[in-house]
C-alpha cells in the first residue's frame, strides 16, 4: 500500500479552449472555459473547481502525498492549493507541485509519459516508491482510487467496463481498449478499435475494457520505460500508455487490469461543463472535507 498521488494537470486543454455554440454556460463559464486548465473550472459549489472533488475523493481512499503536475503558466493552481511548491497543507493533504516544462522547438506540451517524467526527476523520492496516477479533469471515485493504492501487483490500472460509461456512444467508440488475459494482466491496448475487433477483447467477464489514465505503478521499474519513452507518430507526444504497454513487454504479468463498473464524469470539451455541474450536484451536493 502507497501514499502518493500524481496528478496530471500540465496539459494544453486545446479541446476544451474550441470554439463551441452552447446556450446552457454562462459567460464567466465560457472565458474559465478558456482561460483555466480543465481541472480548475469552476464547476462544484461555490464555483470550487473539479479538482477539490478528485483531492476529496483521494483523501477518502487515504491517500497523503498529492504531486499536482502543473504547466509553466500554472500559477492558478497555487491560489486554490497553496503558494509553496512543495508540501503545502490542503485540507490534511500534502500537497507539492511538478512542473512541466516545454522543450524548446515545440508550442505545446509533450504529453503525459513526458509529465510523468519531468515529475520523478523532480520529485525523486518518487522513483523508489509506490505511486498512483490520474488525470485532473476525470473525477474518479474514492473506490477506485483506493483499488489502485491497496493492489499488490507492482503496476495496475483501472479496467472500467465500457458499457458502463454515459458517454455517447460515437465517443465511447474511439476509446482505446484493453486486451487482458484470463487473470485480468494486460496483454495489449488498442487505439481507435474497429467493431470487428472487440469480440477479441472482451475479458473474461465478457466486457470491453477501457483505461481512463488511471494507475498505479512502480517508480524503481518505471522509471527506463518513461526515460525512453517513444513519441507517438501520429500525436507527436510521450504518452503513458506506450510506457506502460513497452513495460509488459520486458516483464509480463507484472500490469493488473482492475475490473471497475462506473461512470467516471469527464470535462474535455465545453459541452462536457453542464453535465458535470449536474453529476456534482446530484452525488455531491456538499463538498464535505470532514466526511
Amino acid at each position: 500500500m502507497h501514499n502518493n498521488l500524481v496528478i496530471l494537470a500540465g496539459g494544453a486543454s486545446s479541446r476544451m479552449k474550441k470554439e463551441a455554440v452552447l446556450d446552457n454556460l454562462s459567460s464567466e463559464e465560457i472565458a474559465q472555459a478558456n482561460e483555466r486548465s480543465k481541472g480548475l473550472i469552476g464547476v462544484g459549489a461555490s464555483g470550487r473547481p473539479l479538482l477539490d472533488y478528485l483531492l476529496l475523493n483521494a483523501k477518502k481512499a487515504g491517500y497523503k502525498n498529492i504531486y499536482i503536475i502543473i504547466g509553466e503558466q500554472g500559477e492558478l493552481f497555487k491560489e486554490f492549493y497553496g503558494n509553496q511548491n512543495v508540501n503545502n497543507d490542503f485540507h490534511g493533504l500534502n500537497i507539492s507541485f511538478a512542473v512541466q516544462y516545454i522543450p524548446e522547438g515545440r508550442v505545446k506540451p509533450f504529453g503525459t509519459a513526458d509529465a510523468l517524467f519531468q515529475a520523478v526527476e523532480q520529485f525523486q523520492e518518487l522513483n523508489s516508491q509506490q505511486y498512483s496516477v490520474c488525470n485532473s479533469d476525470n473525477l474518479y471515485s474514492a473506490k477506485a482510487l483506493l483499488a489502485l493504492r491497496e493492489t499488490n501487483s507492482p503496476n495496475a490500472f483501472i479496467a472500467y467496463d465500457r458499457d458502463a460509461l454515459e458517454f455517447p456512444s460515437e465517443r465511447i467508440s474511439r476509446f482505446a481498449i484493453a486486451k487482458l488475459d484470463q487473470n485480468n494482466q494486460l496483454l495489449d491496448i488498442l487505439e481507435k478499435p474497429s467493431a470487428d475487433v472487440l469480440e477479441d477483447y472482451k475479458d473474461v467477464e465478457g466486457k470491453i475494457r477501457v483505461s481512463m489514465n488511471a494507475f498505479k505503478f512502480n517508480g524503481s521499474t518505471l522509471y527506463t520505460h518513461l526515460k525512453n519513452c517513444p513519441v507517438h507518430p501520429e500525436r507527436d507526444e510521450k504518452e503513458l500508455p506506450t510506457v506502460l504497454l513497452n513495460s509488459v513487454k520486458e516483464n509480463p504479468n507484472t500490469t493488473l487490469g482492475i475490473p471497475f463498473s462506473e461512470h467516471v464524469p469527464d470535462l474535455t470539451a465545453k459541452e462536457d461543463i453542464a453535465d458535470v455541474k449536474a453529476y456534482l450536484k446530484q452525488h455531491y451536493p456538499v463538498l464535505d472535507w470532514e466526511a
